[in-house]
């Protein structure tokens, strides 16, 4: 099968388009035939192995221990391990595993749902990590409530315009914060409020929010912990270094010393979840906003693309089997 390979930490030129030897499933894993799969900055923070932590976590030093980068995927299952119960060869899947910039994957059965029905794969491979991001820092660390008044910062990338679509399915009030060219996108997936954040910053503006996620933080916590009502919760889901910092070390002091609360987080690949955002995209509740498309061999400008900072929502990678009919 051909893949994108890593065999050395670096910026977006390094990924090779190479064969490789197409993977067998272990007892609980499928193998999918990928359609498609979606850039994360994940993918580029692992693909340069910084920060430095990533490469302690991933086990690879000097160099990728995973040599296929990506995590979002879509496609249909080819075969599946003796264990597996849920999926059988057909059945049309989304999710996310490692090694997602291939032409077939295996994934844990846990890890995967059923492509929602009215949906295209590119639409499904646009979801996971994303969409699971906003959906678990909304509802989970948020505590997110109708009726109350929920602020996205970063509101037009691929966490963003999931967040805003999310937070409005749970009966909020929105705000969405982005740039002058984006502004479009953020009125186009319903956004009640937008904020251009290159003519007014909201932390300064006295107006104060139940709820604020950072989908890519560039203020302190101490501004985004001034934009918050009394018992206001922020949420950093993504954005610089030094936000991260401040949020993990200074969030759960500040937390327990006031009645701001401050949250970071991980998303985390829950099955439950993924079913969760199946039904909403199903319901028309939820819309993946796609930027660009691009076919897997050309991974390389797809991350470079991605590492600029201006896609308006979503980056996916086609995938086209010479073999299909």
């Amino acid at each position: 099968m051909k893949a994108i390979v890593c065999t050395q930490y670096g910026p977006p030129d390094v990924p090779q388009f190479t064969e490789l030897a197409k993977p067998t499933p272990a007892d609980n894993e499928v193998l999918i035939k990928l359609y498609a799969a979606s850039a994360n900055p994940v993918d580029l923070h692992l693909m340069r192995g910084k920060p430095f932590f990533l490469r302690l976590m991933s086990g690879g030093l000097r160099a990728p221990k995973r040599k296929v980068p990506g995590h979002d995927i879509a496609g249909r299952v080819e075969a599946v391990g003796r264990n597996v119960t849920q999926f059988k060869p057909g059945d049309a899947v989304f999710g996310a595993c490692r090694g997602a910039f291939a032409e077939y994957v295996c994934a844990k059965e846990d890890n995967l749902a059923l492509k929602p029905a009215n949906s295209s794969f590119e639409d499904a491979a646009a979801m996971p990590v994303a969409a699971l991001t906003a959906l678990q820092g909304l509802r989970d660390k948020g505590r997110i409530q109708p009726g109350q008044k929920v602020l996205v910062d970063g509101a037009s990338g691929g966490v963003g315009t999931f967040a805003v679509q999310i937070a409005k399915s749970f009966g909020a009030e929105v705000t969405a914060v982005c740039s002058t060219q984006k502004v479009d996108t953020a009125r186009s997936i319903g956004a009640d409020h937008i904020i251009d954040y290159t003519q007014e910053d909201f932390t300064k503006s006295g107006q104060r929010y139940d709820l604020i996620l950072a989908a890519n933080a560039h203020h302190s916590i101490f501004d985004y912990r001034r934009a918050l009502i009394q018992n206001g919760i922020y949420v950093m889901a993504g954005g610089g270094g030094l936000q991260a910092l401040q949020a993990v070390l200074l969030g759960p002091l500040l937390s327990r010393i006031g009645r701001k609360k401050t949250r970071f987080f991980i998303a985390k690949i829950d099955q439950k979840d993924l079913v969760f955002l199946k039904e909403l995209l199903e319901a028309g509740k939820v819309v993946p906003v796609i930027d660009r498309r691009y076919p897997l061999s050309d991974a390389a400008e797809a991350l470079r693309y991605l590492a600029e900072g201006h896609a308006k929502g979503k980056i996916v990678l086609t995938v086209e089997h010479s073999n299909d009919s």
